[in-house]
C-alpha cells in the first residue's frame, strides 16, 4: 500500500468527479485538510475512513488500495458461454459461466449441448415478440 499512489488515485477520481477537496471531505466526516494531506502524499486515510472514502470516489476498495482501476469490460452475461450440467441421480441443475469441471453425487458431469429451436418454439417466440 503506497501512500503515493493512493494520494493520486484519490485527487484523480475526486477531479473525474468534479468535486472539490471540502466536498469529499464532508462525504467521509474529515477536514478538507485531511483530504489534502492525503492527496499530497503526507498523511493517509485512517483505517476506518477507507470504505467510506471508497464509495464516495466510487471505486472498490481494492482499487483504492492498490492504485489500479479494476474495470469490467463484460457488462453483460455472455449467454453462449454458460454451461448448464444436470446431475442424473438427484437432478441438480448447476449453471457455469463459462468451462468448468463439475461434479455431483460422486460423478462428474459433462455440460448439456444447447438443443436446436423447433418450430413450436419459433412460433412461441413469434407471438410473444409482437
Amino acid at each position: 500500500m503506497d501512500k503515493y499512489v493512493t494520494g493520486a488515485v484519490i485527487k484523480r477520481l475526486r477531479e473525474n468527479k468534479n468535486m472539490t477537496q471540502e466536498e469529499l471531505a464532508e462525504k467521509v466526516f474529515v477536514s478538507s485538510k485531511a483530504v489534502s494531506k492525503w492527496e499530497t502524499g503526507h498523511g493517509f486515510p485512517d483505517v476506518s475512513l477507507i470504505e467510506p472514502l471508497a464509495k464516495a470516489l466510487g471505486i472498490s476498495v481494492i482499487e483504492l488500495l492498490s492504485g489500479e482501476d479494476i474495470k469490467n469490460c463484460n457488462r453483460s452475461s455472455n449467454m453462449l458461454r454458460g454451461r448448464f450440467y444436470v446431475c442424473p441421480v438427484c437432478g441438480n441443475a448447476i449453471h457455469a459461466t463459462g468451462e468448468a469441471v463439475v461434479s455431483c453425487c460422486g460423478i462428474t458431469l459433462p455440460p448439456l449441448d444447447a438443443e436446436e429451436c423447433d418450430d413450436e418454439h419459433r412460433r412461441r417466440s413469434k407471438t410473444n415478440t409482437m
